[in-house]
């Protein structure tokens, strides 16, 4: 009887639709659909590290190196300003927000999708151009100091949350500590990885087994998850830098080198990496479009991100170098401001999700909006009239 009268008013009387739920819900099969979003949650978190493992592929770490300290200015300012007007809007917008929502605002206006923006170049045919330069060591730059915004943040959350640590004052104590294990973490797995991985994929080589190549790959980069997991970071950050370190050079030796790394992976992303995209979907709610404070709240972290990502030209010295198309070409937040926003969702304090649906919907518009401003926008500031340059790899 309960069952019937909570589908009753679930249907608003409908006989039909009781009828057909009530023998599911009494015999159980209904509730089969919580283990398919269990499963559905394990492949999009899977489909998460190999999204972010291709990110870092696509990143070149010699690149990154090679243009110095342009692109290391541009990624500061691209991290610290969008972080501090990201952080303003979110409090003038939800006053009566904690500062950890705040906090993950900010965190979210942080990174450039590094994947996003070398398409764009890429099909413009602007590849080696200095401004492609600049911005795709900036963007790497970028997600790195992203990534370790988003520990500290994650871990300041979670301390919170923690009774003890709020009692004993520890906080500043446990936030230095992330710092340190995420500086520590990703310099060393970049270090040694980089010095490491020749030796290391030397040996698999030599097994000469069929797709051993692709398999390797993964074992990294979930390898590196769990490690960034046992030390107190987000898994993200492991599959980041397993990513940066391995280059398609290391694997001359392999049966089967002819496919690039990426073209390998490529179909298992394809399978997995919508997965995270559905369920990101699924999790924003529509009547919050017609919510006028989560529109004007999505236009106001919109607006932060513009211009916060176009303040990174200023820092250009090089007066032949279009400013603006550098601040464009770092816009769009992408998967990396999505899987911010997922971590942020997933995380509470005191019961309460730090990201509520509304904030975590007005931060969905805004990927939407980078993303889709990004291609006409960088195309406008390089100008019409500027020789395209041939289409290559940044790889």
């Amino acid at each position: 009887v309960p069952a019937r009268e909570a589908l009753s008013t679930a249907f608003q009387g409908s006989t039909e639709m009781i009828d057909r739920f009530l023998p599911m819900v009494q015999d159980g099969s209904l509730f089969t659909h919580v283990g398919l979003a269990r499963e559905l949650d394990v492949f999009s978190r899977i489909g998460v590290i190999i999204l972010l493992f291709l990110v870092g592929l696509e990143s070149n770490l010699h690149e990154m190196m090679r243009v110095g300290a342009t692109s290391l200015m541009v990624a500061i300012i691209g991290v610290i300003a969008p972080f501090a007007l990201g952080y303003g809007v979110s409090i003038l917008l939800m006053p009566h927000q904690s500062v950890y929502v705040h906090l993950f605002v900010g965190a979210t206006l942080c990174a450039t999708s590094v994947g996003i923006t070398a398409r764009v170049f890429k099909d413009l045919g602007k590849l080696q151009t200095k401004e492609a330069k600049i911005i795709l060591g900036a963007a790497v730059i970028d997600d790195v100091l992203g990534l370790i915004i988003l520990a500290v943040v994650q871990g300041i959350i979670i301390a919170a949350g923690n009774p003890e640590a709020a009692a004993n004052g520890s906080l500043a104590v446990d936030v230095l500590k992330i710092i340190l294990v995420s500086a520590l973490f990703l310099g060393g797995a970049l270090v040694i990885g980089v010095k490491a991985t020749p030796f290391i994929t030397g040996a698999v080589a030599k097994m000469r087994v069929p797709g051993m190549k692709l398999i390797y790959s993964l074992l990294f980069a979930f390898a590196m998850s769990w490690l960034a997991d046992f030390v107190g970071l987000a898994s993200i950050v492991g599959a980041f830098a397993a990513g940066l370190v391995l280059e398609d050079v290391h694997f001359k030796d392999f049966k089967g080198h002819q496919h690039h790394l990426e073209e390998l992976i490529e179909p298992i992303a394809n399978f997995l990496v919508p997965v995270f995209f559905v369920l990101m979907g699924l999790q924003v709610k529509l009547e919050t479009f017609a919510n006028v404070a989560i529109l004007g709240l999505a236009g106001g972290i919109t607006l932060a991100a513009l211009l916060g990502k176009q303040v990174c030209g200023l820092v250009v010295r090089d007066k032949s170098v279009k400013k603006m198309a550098i601040g464009f070409g770092m816009i769009p937040r992408g998967e990396v401001g999505l899987i911010f926003a997922a971590i942020g969702k997933s995380l509470s304090i005191n019961g309460e999700p730090v990201v509520d649906s509304g904030t975590f919907s007005a931060v969905v518009i805004m990927v939407i909006l980078t993303t889709l401003a990004t291609p006409p926008l960088l195309k406008m500031s390089l100008g019409r009239g500027a020789k395209a340059e041939p289409a290559e790899s940044p790889h």
